[in-house]
């Protein structure tokens, strides 16, 4: 090869070899974009004390978040304006220690929200919501240390079942204050105040007890107001045939009379 080939050649080497350098930068660029990309407005995954933590305080959310790395350990969520937890919402987050949900909108949990959590999670903030009314079976078999406090409860049976089927945070029972209550005079109490007076499940056995027994006693006095007015009837009916079988002749009329009396007998 010539010394003016070479010339030539080189701007065409250096040129291949730019761009393959620029190629090889995009594809590296865009690995280490790729999962932040993937990520919603506002949150970002991070490493705190050792633990693998996701980030998605104050983000506007208005949904459990998808493509949560399933390797987190902490997830905030707090400061957003989820109004719902549906089944499953966070299945895939097998290693998952700790979950805060407070300052949400959250009325509404649905059995199963909190599915695959049982194991490892052992911190569940709830508190700062719109929860009136869950039934225990959301927290089946979760270990987790729960605040449920300032949220606007409706004290009756079902939260007091709730308390009991789980273990409330450090220093968050006092929060749990009845909103509004199956008896006025609980309003405005603190919950665990309220049930050491009043077992509410009892209260609501004992209102079933009378109402079917107030039932029971209906069924039996129209049971017994029939056959009383059946008699009657019967003997008015009889009555009347005899006075009937008076203003015949006195032969036929002992004829009948004999069988007007063995009927009625």
């Amino acid at each position: 090869m010539t010394a003016a080939q070479r010339v030539l050649l080189r701007p065409i080497t250096m040129g291949l070899l730019l761009q393959s350098l620029f190629l090889l930068l995009l594809f590296l660029l865009g690995s280490c974009l790729h999962p932040a990309a993937a990520f919603p407005k506002g949150c970002y995954p991070a490493e705190e004390e050792g633990l693998k933590t996701f980030r998605c305080s104050n983000a506007q959310l208005t949904e459990v978040p998808r493509d949560i790395p399933n390797d987190t350990n902490k997830l905030y969520l707090d400061f957003n304006q989820i109004p719902f937890l549906p089944r499953d919402a966070f299945r895939d987050l097998p290693l998952l220690l700790e979950l805060d949900l407070s300052h949400n909108a959250i009325a509404r949990v649905e059995s199963g929200a909190f599915q695959g959590l049982a194991e490892h999670l052992h911190s569940l903030d709830l508190s700062s919501n719109r929860l009136v009314s869950v039934s225990k079976d959301t927290f089946s078999n979760l270990k987790a240390k729960v605040n449920l406090s300032n949220n606007p409860w409706l004290c009756d049976c079902r939260l007091q079942e709730l308390i009991r089927a789980v273990e409330l945070a450090a220093d968050s029972s006092g929060g749990i204050v009845c909103d509004s209550s199956t008896q006025e005079e609980h309003v405005g109490k603190a919950f665990l105040q309220v049930i050491a007076d009043t077992d509410f499940c009892n209260v609501y056995k004992k209102t079933t007890d009378i109402a079917m027994l107030v039932t029971m006693f209906g069924w039996f006095a129209m049971v017994i107001s029939y056959l009383v007015y059946y008699v009657r009837q019967n003997q008015e009916d009889a009555r009347r045939h005899l006075e009937y079988l008076k203003s015949l002749p006195s032969k036929q009329r002992r004829s009948e009379e004999s069988s007007t009396i063995s009927t009625v007998v």
